[in-house]
């Protein structure tokens, strides 16, 4: 099973410190095939180049890269979804990474997705806006 990775769950199996670090590494090492977006590996590089440094920030996106089946770039429809995204829910603040990933992972038909972020939660989609994604646990 296919399954992609945010930035949030990167970043708590990079960081030994985080709360959540032992239960993202236990998430990633799971049988799923995990994919992500280049936009999610610049909000990540970017995340840690501010807490870390350059240096070790390209180290981590490194490591990330060697476990990961797929990178999928993020084209200008993906973006054009995300900011129609944006309009259709005015009353939440999902940033454009969150939303160009709902859009790639909606085009791909991925449906599951290792995340911290009450964001991929709240997202709804199909007819009615019914479908949420799966939170992988």
């Amino acid at each position: 099973m296919t399954a992609f990775v945010d930035t949030s769950a990167f970043f708590a199996a990079l960081d030994a410190s985080d709360s959540e670090h032992e239960r993202a590494q236990s998430i990633l090492a799971g049988p799923e095939e995990w994919i992500t977006s280049d936009h999610v590996l610049v909000e990540l590089w970017r995340l840690l180049s501010l807490i870390l440094d350059e240096r070790r920030a390209d180290l981590g996106i490194r490591r990330l890269l060697e476990s990961l089946a797929h990178v999928e770039p993020v084209g200008m429809a993906d973006v054009q979804t995300a900011l129609d995204i944006g309009a259709d829910f005015p009353d939440q603040d999902f940033s454009l990474v969150d939303r160009t990933s709902f859009a790639v992972m909606r085009r791909l038909g991925v449906s599951t997705v290792a995340t911290f972020d009450h964001h991929f939660a709240v997202y709804r989609f199909g007819p009615g806006k019914r479908r949420a994604f799966e939170i992988a646990r």
